[in-house]
């Protein structure tokens, strides 16, 4: 069932098609979020929301769970929230499984669990050209997540924080000495999250293996995506988005 419209608009614009392939809701996010309804948005099961974005958006999309909205669009998540807004309008909470764009001549794009993961995300660009290779995560970080990192509600783990999150360290969070991409190495938690999602972000310089590149494509992100087919690995690239969030 898809509910909601956007059609391409030239090769100005580009077609996003959110998906939610989960067992239950999910509440997806965006931010800045005026081409994508405000920002957020519920989807049921089985269903998906149409929308158009303009080349020069750059930002991210998350899901959010275990939600509970009053009709005025006041509420709270279990995880991802922005504070008690439906529609956001800044980033979320951690952790949360991010898919983050940059549209432009070529578009860059990548599915990140720097800081954390809440939710698997695959998305996948549709007859562009280029690499244009699938990106994200199709495994579950909660069904094996280490104690340490989890994030629990009534007893079950709703999310897997980072290591940068719980134990604050330069290592973990690849600042001061480790603040390169020579001297900040993958680390034992990095590389479980990577084993469960091979292309994404497992940590802030994973660069070779999580960003991709893609020109004048649209783009599905589907939240518990259930395909069989391998997701591919791309040459490295630099994204201008990702320089300046890192």
């Amino acid at each position: 069932m898809c509910i909601g419209g956007g059609v391409r608009g030239g090769s100005s614009a580009r077609v996003f098609t959110i998906i939610n392939q989960c067992k239950t809701m999910v509440w997806p996010a965006v931010t800045p979020g005026e081409s994508f309804g405000g920002g957020g948005f519920a989807l049921k099961p089985g269903q998906s929301v149409v929308f158009t974005a303009p080349v020069g958006w750059s930002g991210r999309i998350w899901g959010r769970t275990e939600c509970d909205f009053d009709q005025s669009g006041n509420g709270s998540c279990s995880t991802g929230s922005c504070g008690s807004e439906l529609k956001c309008g800044g980033s979320g909470a951690t952790p949360a499984t991010l898919a983050e764009f940059t549209l432009a001549s070529k578009d860059f794009y990548d599915v990140s669990l720097v800081d954390g993961f809440n939710l698997p995300i695959v998305v996948r660009p549709l007859n562009g050209q280029g690499n244009c290779s699938t990106a994200g995560c199709d495994g579950d970080l909660r069904d094996d997540c280490p104690s340490e990192l989890a994030k629990k509600v009534n007893g079950r783990t709703v999310a897997c924080r980072s290591a940068c999150d719980v134990f604050d360290t330069d290592q973990y969070c690849c600042r001061g000495t480790f603040g390169n991409p020579s001297t900040c190495q993958p680390t034992f938690y990095s590389k479980k999250f990577k084993a469960a999602c091979p292309t994404a972000y497992s940590y802030a310089y994973d660069d070779p293996t999580s960003i991709f590149t893609c020109s004048n494509a649209d783009y599905t992100i589907t939240f518990c995506s259930n395909r069989s087919e391998a997701i591919g690995v791309h040459v490295p690239q630099q994204s201008p988005y990702l320089q300046q969030r890192l």
